[in-house]
C-alpha cells in the first residue's frame, strides 16, 4: 500500500503529461485549419511540389495549422505523390481533415460551363482557363483528325459534339475524360424524342446543330428563332440557297460585320451559303439549347426571305415573295445609311 502511495505522484505526473500531449495534438491536429472560415479553394497541378502546395495554402491557413500539417507531412510520403486537383478549405475543415483530403486527393469538382463558342480555338481558350489542361493541349486533340473520329466527329463537326451547358467535373480531369464525358452528356441530350423529331425533318443532330448555329447568330431573340428555323427549311425543301449572311462572316473570319456586300458574297468557301447550296459542313459555332430546339420545332409558314428590321430591335421582317423582301431589304439599307453605318 505504501509503495502505492509513494508512486502516487509519478502517476499523477504522467498523467498530467499524457494529458498535455493530447490537449496539444488536439490543437494542433484537430483545432481549425482555415484562418478565415470561409471556403476558398487552391489547385494543385502536376508541376506542384510539397514546398509550393505549402505556399498555396499559407494564405488560407491558420499559422499554427500550418506547422502541423507540416509535421504530419514529414511522417507521410506525401512528397512522392503529391495529387492533383482542386481541393476545397472549408470552414469546418481541421488540420488532420486537410491532411486527408491532400493525401488521398479527395477533391472537389468545378461547375463547368461549356459556352457558346464561335470556334474550337475560343472554345479552347474557354476551357483552358477554368481547367488543368491549357488550351493549346486541347487545341491538339480538336485538330487530331483520328481522335475527333473516334468520337464520331470529323474536324468541320467536332464542335458539335459539346452541348452549351454547365456540368460538375474535376479540374484535373484529362482532355480524353473531358471528351467521353462531352459525348455522354450529347448522347443523353440527343434523347428518343428529339432524334424522332432530327429523323422527321431528314437531318442529323449534327445537321440540326449546325442550322441551329446559323439561327443563333441571326438572331438573339429566342422567341423568333422558330420563324427563322421555318424559312431556311422551307429553302432546303425548295432547293433554294440558304443565303445566310452569318456564313458569310463565319468564311471571311469577321464577325463583327454590320454590313454584307456584293464582292464578300462570292467568298469562295463550303461555309458560303451563296455560293453553295445546303448547309455548310459543319456548325458555325456552339448551337444553344434555345436554337437546337427551335429548328425540330419549327415554325410552319411560307416565308422565304427575311431582313433584319429597320428599327435595329434586332428582330426580322419577313416576305414570301423577293419582291416583298426587297422592299425591306431597302428600308434596313437607308437605316443603315442614316446611321452611316459601312
Amino acid at each position: 500500500m505504501k509503495a502505492l502511495q509513494d508512486k502516487r505522484p509519478y502517476i499523477a505526473a504522467a498523467s498530467l503529461c499524457v494529458a498535455g500531449i493530447i490537449a496539444i495534438a488536439y490543437y494542433y491536429f484537430f483545432t481549425g485549419f482555415s484562418a478565415t472560415g470561409e471556403t476558398r479553394y487552391i489547385c494543385i497541378d502536376v508541376d506542384d511540389t510539397v514546398d509550393s502546395v505549402f505556399s498555396k495554402l499559407s494564405p488560407h491557413a491558420k499559422s499554427s495549422a500550418m506547422t502541423a500539417l507540416g509535421t504530419l507531412l514529414r511522417h507521410d510520403n506525401y512528397k512522392e505523390a503529391v495529387r492533383t486537383g482542386r481541393y476545397a478549405i472549408k470552414g469546418d475543415d481541421s488540420v488532420l481533415s486537410m491532411f486527408r483530403k491532400l493525401r488521398n486527393g479527395r477533391q472537389e469538382p468545378l461547375r463547368l460551363t461549356i459556352p457558346e463558342s464561335r470556334t474550337p480555338e475560343l472554345l479552347a481558350s474557354a476551357l483552358g482557363r477554368k481547367l488543368m489542361a491549357d488550351s493549346a493541349s486541347i487545341m491538339r486533340v480538336l485538330n487530331d483528325s483520328a481522335a475527333v473520329a473516334r468520337l464520331g466527329y470529323d474536324s468541320a463537326t467536332v464542335i458539335a459534339l459539346f452541348i452549351p451547358n454547365t456540368y460538375e467535373v474535376y479540374w484535373d480531369t484529362s482532355i480524353d475524360n473531358l471528351l467521353q464525358r462531352m459525348k455522354k452528356e450529347n448522347a443523353a441530350f440527343w434523347n428518343y424524342a428529339r432524334t424522332q423529331k432530327a429523323q422527321a425533318l431528314g437531318m442529323t443532330p449534327v445537321a440540326v446543330q449546325t442550322l441551329a448555329s446559323i439561327i443563333d447568330e441571326e438572331t438573339s431573340k429566342n422567341d423568333e428563332k422558330a420563324m427563322i428555323a421555318g424559312m431556311y427549311i422551307n429553302r432546303l425543301k425548295k432547293g433554294m440557297p440558304l443565303q445566310a449572311d452569318p456564313t458569310v462572316k463565319f468564311a471571311l473570319g469577321d464577325f463583327t460585320l454590320r454590313r454584307i456586300y456584293q464582292d464578300m458574297l462570292r467568298t469562295d468557301s463550303p461555309y458560303n451559303t451563296y455560293r453553295y447550296p445546303g448547309l455548310p459542313p459543319g456548325p458555325i459555332k456552339i448551337a444553344s439549347v434555345a436554337g437546337i430546339d427551335a429548328v425540330l420545332n419549327y415554325a410552319h409558314h411560307d416565308y422565304l426571305y427575311m431582313c433584319a428590321k429597320e428599327d435595329f430591335s434586332g428582330r426580322h421582317n419577313f416576305a414570301k415573295t423577293y419582291n416583298e423582301h426587297l422592299a425591306n431589304a431597302q428600308r434596313y439599307a437607308r437605316a443603315l445609311n442614316e446611321r452611316g453605318i459601312k
